[in-house]
């Protein structure tokens, strides 16, 4: 089990994803998406975008990249 002090580290080194359609994005963001008809907007445990991927293998690769873990949101 784990005590409250190592649950709020663990969280500090967890993203969550959110599908978003390229309409709904800025024209230039559209633009660089090419035919992608969505991406994936990368969040912190604070709840800020960090980064928008194109699949969210591409974010589990970035999550391991910087020690992070992708986790699945109910």
């Amino acid at each position: 089990m784990h005590t409250k002090h190592e649950l709020k580290a663990l969280a500090g080194k967890s993203i969550y994803l959110k599908p978003i359609d390229v309409a709904d994005l800025p024209e230039d963001v559209q633009a660089e998406a090419g035919s992608a008809s969505e991406l994936f907007a990368v969040h912190n445990a604070q709840g800020e975008q960090v980064a928008l991927v194109a699949s969210p293998a591409v974010a589990s690769h970035l999550a391991a990249l910087n020690d992070m873990t992708l986790v699945a949101l109910h």
